[in-house]
């Protein structure tokens, strides 16, 4: 049963799916400096995965929408640099910085505030028009 019965449960899961790549790009970027001593105990990216979740009545309204999957860490390697002064660095002299590419993230940040405000417009425009067709009823 996937609890899609009209434009606002569309607009909602939407919502709530750019929420968490909002979250995760946050994470992302606030982590996008930091250091550790091996490139296993760096911080790694993730991405929301967002499958397509269709209403049950599919083939008759052709609605659907999305939610999160799950949430993935991305396989890149940490930037290893030479810094054998940093207390993080290990015994060779090397430090490992979080693999997250910061216009990456920057990118993603937009697209997905886009999509969310692109959601919201939609239920406000909803409304609207259904303001307006009750008040033509009076």
């Amino acid at each position: 049963m996937s609890d899609i019965k009209n434009i606002f449960d569309v607009a909602s899961r939407g919502m709530s799916a750019q929420m968490v790549r909002l979250n995760t790009v946050a994470s992302n970027l606030a982590n996008a400096r930091t250091v550790a001593s091996s490139d296993a105990e760096a911080y790694k990216a993730v991405k929301a995965v967002f499958k397509t979740v269709y209403a049950d009545d599919v083939q008759k309204t052709g609605v659907s929408s999305v939610d999160v999957d799950e949430i993935i860490t991305v396989d890149r390697p940490a930037e290893k640099s030479y810094q054998p002064g940093h207390p993080k660095a290990d015994k060779d002299g090397f430090i490992y910085t979080a693999a997250v590419n910061v216009d990456e993230e920057l990118v993603e940040m937009l697209e997905a505030s886009r999509q969310y405000e692109n959601n919201v417009e939609m239920v406000t425009t909803l409304r609207g028009l259904m303001m307006r067709t009750i008040s033509m009823g009076k």
